[in-house]
């Protein structure tokens, strides 16, 4: 498993918090596989995989029965193991070929409304101070560009190219993209960048990062998050709404595919290996569509 995980992290590049929870499930595999008397890849079969897979839905194996999102990714590593393995010529066959992970139900991502992000924005800071100027910096950013927090908070000065309008995000597995930044998204960080982030910089050791806590260091996710919080707090929106960074991003995919953005530009600036993970932001797009010719058209109920 071992070498599995060391594959996982140098070729393709995943998160520790990804690594992590890929060992998690391999682990609850190989004490399933060796609760049957299994401890060798080779003599795993179809049966004996089909059998975890009816173990972490139910919580027969003595874990936590998991949900069908978690199960499904629970048997995507298991299959990429037995993969790697067969790849290795470490197993003749692959036995997880055909098992299947369950199918999970694909919710609508939340988005926020054009007036709802707009209170959200102006919320961000409430004076012209430091933290006040990197906070509306942070969270225009994150909505002009649909930036996951993880890269927002990873952005270092270099990333900025203020005469093309664009930045460089990296995303997952370090995958380099270009998304383009408007003017007001702009104009924001150029603030902190002038007026907010020297005097914040002062008091740390000159990391290249762009956004800094008020210790001269990197800013954290953890306090991106509270950033965020606290400006939907102000702002009035619902706690039932659960704002978080990937509203944002969310919001942004949104509102682009509404205004009539094609989906494989939005495809792009998210960062999406498939267009077909940006695709369901049509369905939201299309449930506007609908709403509005009902409230619109004279004979909709006709």
């Amino acid at each position: 498993m071992g070498g599995y995980l060391a594959h996982l992290r140098v070729e393709r590049g995943l998160s520790a918090n990804t690594l992590a929870a890929y060992e998690r499930d391999l682990g609850r595999y190989t004490s399933f596989l060796a609760s049957r008397g299994l401890d060798r890849p080779e003599s795993v079969t179809e049966v004996d995989v089909a059998a975890f897979l009816e173990a972490i839905r139910t919580g027969a194996d003595g874990g936590r029965p998991l949900s069908a999102s978690s199960a499904s990714r629970t048997v995507t590593a298991v299959r990429g193991w037995h993969r790697f393995l067969l790849a290795e010529g470490r197993t003749s066959t692959d036995p997880s070929a055909a098992v299947r992970p369950p199918q999970v139900g694909r919710r609508l991502p939340k988005a926020l409304s054009v007036e709802q992000v707009q209170a959200l924005l102006e919320a961000a800071s409430t004076d012209e101070s430091a933290t006040g100027l990197r906070d509306r910096a942070l969270l225009e950013l994150l909505y002009a560009t649909g930036a996951r927090i993880s890269e927002a908070v990873g952005l270092v000065i270099d990333d900025l190219d203020r005469d093309s309008g664009c930045l460089r995000l990296f995303g997952k597995g370090r995958k380099e993209r270009i998304v383009p930044v408007g003017r007001l998204a702009w104009d924001a960080l150029d603030a902190y960048l002038v007026q907010g982030r020297p005097e914040l910089a002062a008091r740390g050791r000159g990391v290249p990062e762009v956004f800094l806590n008020t210790l001269g260091r990197p800013l954290s996710r953890q306090s991106a998050w509270g950033v965020l919080r606290q400006a939907a707090a102000r702002a009035g929106l619902e706690e039932d709404l659960h704002v978080s960074p990937h509203t944002l991003r969310h919001s942004f995919a949104t509102h682009l595919l509404a205004g009539g953005a094609d989906v494989r530009v939005v495809q792009e600036m998210l960062g999406h290996a498939s267009v077909t993970t940006t695709q369901i932001y049509t369905k939201v797009t299309v449930d506007h569509l609908r709403e509005v010719y009902a409230t619109s058209h004279p004979r909709a109920f006709g």
